[in-house]
């Protein structure tokens, strides 16, 4: 047992000045080690040469996401432009070079203002990620065939994603200062690697990255900015806000949840707003198809719809899954405001972006990116990344193949709809274990890998070691969890009010 501390203490015991070494508290990352040698040394970990992590693990990004280029060879040869089941066949589809002549780039039109021939009147994504994509089109060469252009357009891409991943991997590697060998999980995470190039998401992401980094460094007003721009290329990010929001009643820090509320909404806004004023009805394109999107791939409303003779309008499936969300944001308030101790900021925001995504009408393969940094800052456990990771692969390998199956005819060469059923299956059911594991971490804060090592919240910035000030629950009392006979390191805690306690 320990006594409660005071929050100067508590910045002292949390601030532990040696790194961690996965290698001595991680079975499995010891173990694969062994294929470069062994465990890292301390003169390696320190950055005593040129290699420090963070330059190490840019370098590990760069080179899995290469690995990622080759994938998608044979598409890039020929199966994105002839045979109708082949860039499935060999799942290495992406929608960047499609979308090149059928979003009007190959044209010159310009995105949201003029329209575009066919079913889909204007570009049905944020504004954001509208820009990114014309700037890539300013960037590829508009000589030779199209399938040249094509080609180009996705090499154009590929860059920019490229600069997209280093920086998602360099922020997580820098977001939790003793751990700066977690950032290897996002750069060998092989879903990542797959699914990188297959859309553009990776720009939010790594807005979505670089804020978390802003606010563990305690830098509120520039997360609220990075974060505005995260949700101007992509809607998921917004939802982090509630997370920090419910963190920040209980620990009382008001001020700096208004800050980054505040920059988040100017930003938004800044890119927004000239499109929304001069351009309403292509501004507003991505927000309609969202809502009249009917039930699509990877969802178990899919399932649900596909083994029914009488399935779900689409209205009712939004409003079921709004519902459903919404519960999902009620139990991670609750959560967050009884639970033992406060979770760490990472913890929660995996939570919520997972929940959107299994009570979603639709999961993307590439929808995986939103997940992976979040779910290292959360839990940086090797064997439960892995296990989560291979899920994503089945299921990145399922849609495919399921595609292959559903394009091939008569032939039917592909797995068939019980099979892609199957690997819905494993994608949900991958995602809800790590959500599981995660919230054991919240209510057995010693089962938590980062609190074992001696650390409060790293990537709580303001939150980090500091004192309760509204909790409900059994949490508003001393506690009495089973950290009080756990024999590892412990981290003091405040809580206002208190004068003694066990943890």
């Amino acid at each position: 047992m320990c006594g409660m501390a005071s929050a100067e203490s508590t910045q002292a015991s949390v601030h532990e000045p040696d790194p961690v070494r996965p290698t001595q508290e991680d079975a499995v990352a010891a173990a694969g080690s062994e294929l470069i040698g062994g465990p890292l040394g301390r003169r390696a970990l320190l950055g005593a040469s040129w290699w420090t992590p963070v330059r190490v693990i840019a370098l590990v990004a760069i080179g899995m996401f290469a690995l990622g280029l080759v994938q998608k060879a044979p598409c890039y040869n020929g199966a994105w432009f002839f045979g109708a089941s082949s860039q499935y066949t060999h799942a290495c589809y992406s929608d960047i070079p499609h979308l090149y002549q059928g979003r009007g780039f190959a044209d010159g039109l310009v995105p949201y203002f003029d329209k575009l021939p066919g079913d889909m009147q204007y570009l049905e994504y944020p504004v954001l990620t509208g820009v990114f994509m014309e700037v890539a089109s300013w960037l590829t060469p508009g000589s030779g065939t199209i399938q040249d252009q094509e080609q180009w357009y996705w090499m154009v891409n590929a860059g920019m994603l490229m600069a997209c991943a280093s920086v998602i991997a360099v922020c997580v590697t820098r977001t939790h200062a003793r751990r700066p060998w977690d950032g290897l999980l996002v750069a060998l995470a092989p879903a990542f690697a797959l699914t990188a190039t297959i859309n553009w998401d990776l720009l939010a992401v790594a807005l979505t990255a670089a804020a978390m980094l802003m606010w563990s460094r305690g830098r509120s007003l520039a997360f609220g900015v990075l974060l505005g721009l995260a949700t101007a290329a992509k809607l998921y990010p917004f939802l982090i806000l509630g997370p920090l929001l419910v963190l920040c009643w209980r620990a009382g820090k008001w001020r700096e949840f208004g800050t980054a509320l505040g920059g988040a909404i100017v930003a938004w806004v800044v890119v927004n707003g000239p499109v929304m004023l001069f351009a309403f009805d292509g501004w507003s394109k991505f927000y309609t198809f969202s809502q009249e999107r009917g039930v699509d791939f990877g969802s178990f409303w899919l399932i649900m719809a596909q083994n029914s003779d009488n399935p779900l309008s689409t209205d009712t499936v939004n409003t079921l899954a709004t519902l459903l969300m919404l519960v999902c944001c009620a139990g991670v308030a609750v959560l967050a405001l009884t639970a033992p101790r406060r979770p760490r900021l990472a913890q929660l925001a995996f939570l919520i972006v997972a929940a959107f995504i299994l009570t979603n009408k639709v999961y993307s393969p590439q929808y995986v990116l939103w997940l992976v940094p979040l779910a290292v800052l959360a839990r940086p456990k090797w064997r439960d990344f892995l296990i989560w990771q291979a899920c994503e692969v089945a299921y990145f390998l399922g849609i495919w193949l399921y595609l292959a199956y559903t394009t091939s005819g008569d032939a039917h060469k592909g797995l068939p709809t019980d099979g892609y059923h199957w690997a819905i299956g494993l994608h949900l059911l991958g995602t809800l274990y790590l959500c599981v594991m995660t919230v054991r971490d919240i209510f057995l804060p010693e089962r938590d890998p980062v609190r074992r090592s001696g650390d409060d919240d790293p990537s709580g910035g303001v939150l980090d070691g500091a004192e309760d000030v509204f909790v409900l629950g059994p949490a508003a009392r001393p506690a009495r969890h089973a950290a009080a006979q756990f024999d590892g390191p412990q981290v003091e805690w405040g809580r206002q009010g208190a004068t003694g306690g066990s943890l």
